[in-house]
């Protein structure tokens, strides 16, 4: 009897030790004191490792100093002891968010939206997170429902129609763009990213010279936003307006002067425009940045061919067509220069495959403007975006 007195006694006294230390480790949180918080919640894992409401709060620290990878790991183990405990969930989701794991995300918010009643504020928030969390992993057709709502529910927020205007633009739903470009519009009468994205659409329905118009618009509104001027050249170049594209990729340059797809298209404008000598530092200075620009090689090609260096030529030609095997002009140019060598059938293959490419030589804008931009910033940065509050 004493034993099992003592016992109790003994289990009793752990119990209330845990509880003073839990009692504690929210106090300090109370205050703000996140490392003694910290280390108080640690000493009550350091008990029961596998203490729900503990991990609980330590990911919710650790989601406070931005520390998402910690703080998931712990909303892990949280749910892995206690997976009906409230708010943990949803916590691991906007960790999973921010830390830029959006597809995980996007599933555990959609997870949640089930058992929210329709209407709900709780449930507008999920559709939010959701749209966004397909957004910034490339869904964007799965976006545009859940971004169209969260637009809806809030007529002010400009960031997520531009969100949903880019989704839409994405998953080649044209019209949607050009009805979300006059919202946003109507919120903001100057806004350069919703012209450039009305004139990709624009261009996408085959309307140039409403594209046109639209990137005039956003070169008025903004002549600093990167690839603004590259997009009105590209279309101008795009029509062989050659000499009016060129002071648009000259800007583009001022603003990004590393810039392979504006160097390579200035290029390809002095080769039209009878100027080689201006051409070659420009194709020469494209290659030497982004060696993986086809057309950049092709120009390149071009010029050394005008001035008799065959062998450079041919080297730059067949790069090019390693690269993007599907432009015409590049075998054509390759069959010309094979044919110059003496060298028949391979001239002859040559031209074979460029009778039986119908690759339309002239990308969208669109198409354009997503590889530019995508070579202008780290590919984990090309969706980035904040989580919702």
């Amino acid at each position: 009897m004493t034993v099992f007195l003592t016992a109790n006694c003994s289990a009793g006294q752990t119990a209330s030790k845990q509880q003073e230390k839990r009692e504690a480790a929210i106090s300090f949180e109370q205050q703000g004191n996140v490392a003694e918080a910290e280390a108080a919640w640690r000493d009550v894992l350091s008990v029961h490792p596998s203490d729900a409401e503990a991990c609980a709060h330590l990911g919710l620290l650790e989601a406070r100093q931005e520390h998402y990878k910690e703080a998931i790991a712990f909303y892990r183990k949280a749910i892995a002891a206690n997976p009906t405990m409230p708010g943990v969930r949803l916590n691991l989701g906007l960790s999973l968010f921010k830390s830029g794991e959006m597809k995980e995300a996007a599933q555990i918010f959609t997870q949640l939206l089930k058992s929210e009643r329709p209407g709900s504020q709780e449930g507008q928030r999920l559709f939010t997170l959701i749209g966004m969390a397909h957004f910034g992993s490339g869904e964007y057709a799965a976006a545009v429902p859940y971004l169209k709502k969260a637009a809806k529910s809030d007529p002010t927020n400009l960031g997520f129609r531009m969100a949903l205007a880019q989704s839409c633009l994405a998953s080649r739903q044209f019209q949607c763009v050009l009805d979300v470009y006059r919202e946003i519009v109507d919120l903001n009468a100057e806004s350069a990213e919703a012209d450039m994205l009305a004139g990709e659409a624009q261009d996408e329905m085959l309307n140039t010279e409403g594209a046109v118009e639209q990137f005039r618009a956003a070169v008025k509104a903004d002549p600093r936003l990167p690839n603004v001027h590259f997009g009105l050249g590209y279309l101008l170049w795009k029509q062989s307006k050659y000499e009016e594209a060129v002071p648009e990729f000259q800007a583009e340059l001022e603003n990004l002067p590393d810039s392979p797809h504006a160097l390579t298209f200035l290029a390809d404008c002095y080769i039209q425009l009878g100027k080689p000598a201006d051409a070659l530092p420009l194709a020469e200075k494209a290659v030497q940045l982004d060696p993986s620009v086809a057309k950049a090689h092709l120009e390149l090609g071009i010029i050394y061919a005008g001035s008799d260096r065959k062998p450079d030529a041919l080297k730059e030609f067949q790069t090019s067509v390693k690269l993007d095997p599907m432009v015409a002009d590049a075998h054509w140019r390759l069959g010309r220069l094979y044919q110059s060598l003496g060298r028949k059938e391979e001239a002859k293959a040559e031209f074979d495959k460029t009778s039986s490419l119908h690759k339309a030589e002239n990308d969208s804008i669109f198409t354009k403007l997503k590889a530019a931009q995508d070579k202008a910033r780290p590919a984990d940065a090309a969706h980035e975006t904040a989580a919702p509050k």
